[in-house]
This record gives structure tokens, sequence and C-alpha cells, in this order.
């Protein structure tokens, strides 16, 4: 299995009930394979001018490249920011057994 057709996508988002919402959908729509959350996170930057400190939650999304678009739309329909990171890394190499199970849990 050729790991360059999978990718590794980071989304935070205000809060761990957001992140279980948007995990939840697009692990039943079959978009993505799996989402880890990662409370804890602390975010600095700036928005319309306005410096900003913020807590966070990091989900980190497992999929296939070739869903990235639709992935991209569903999490943007579902999130609360007027503007949210979403942001893909392709995978350069990974264990074959799980980009099988990777390729298996998500639709062609």
């Amino acid at each position: 299995m050729d790991a360059s057709a999978f990718i590794v996508v980071l989304v935070t988002v205000p809060d761990p009930d957001t992140a279980a919402r948007i995990g939840r959908a697009v692990i039943e729509d079959k978009l993505a394979a799996c989402v880890n959350v990662v409370p804890g996170l602390r975010s600095l930057y700036v928005f319309e001018g306005k410096f900003c400190d913020e807590a966070e939650v990091l989900c980190i999304i497992k999929t296939r490249q070739a869903l990235y678009a639709p992935l991209r739309d569903r999490i943007k329909a579902l999130h609360p920011y007027q503007v949210p990171e979403i942001i893909a890394l392709p995978l350069s190499d990974g264990n074959p057994a799980y980009l099988s199970w990777l390729a298996a849990s998500t639709r062609d």
C-alpha cells in the first residue's frame, strides 16, 4: 500500500465536545478512519488585527488524499469558527497493516 495515498489532517476546535461532534461525523461518513482528540492546546495568533491567546483542542484526522475535499467541506460545515484551521500533511511512509486498515475504513 502506497503511503502517499494517505494524509493526516490537523484541525483546531474550541472544545472537546466540538472535537467529538466533528470526529464522529467524519468517521460515520467514512471520510476518515480515525480522529485523535488532543486536549490542552494553547494557540497564540492574530486574527482581524487582534492578538488572541486561546485554549483549543487539536483533532488529528487520518484519511485518504482523495477524500480531502469532501472532508474539508464537511468539517467547515460543522465548525464554529469563521476561519477554521484545516490543513493536510502527506504521509511519506507507514505501517502497511495500518494503511490497509485506513483504506478499508474509508470510502473509495
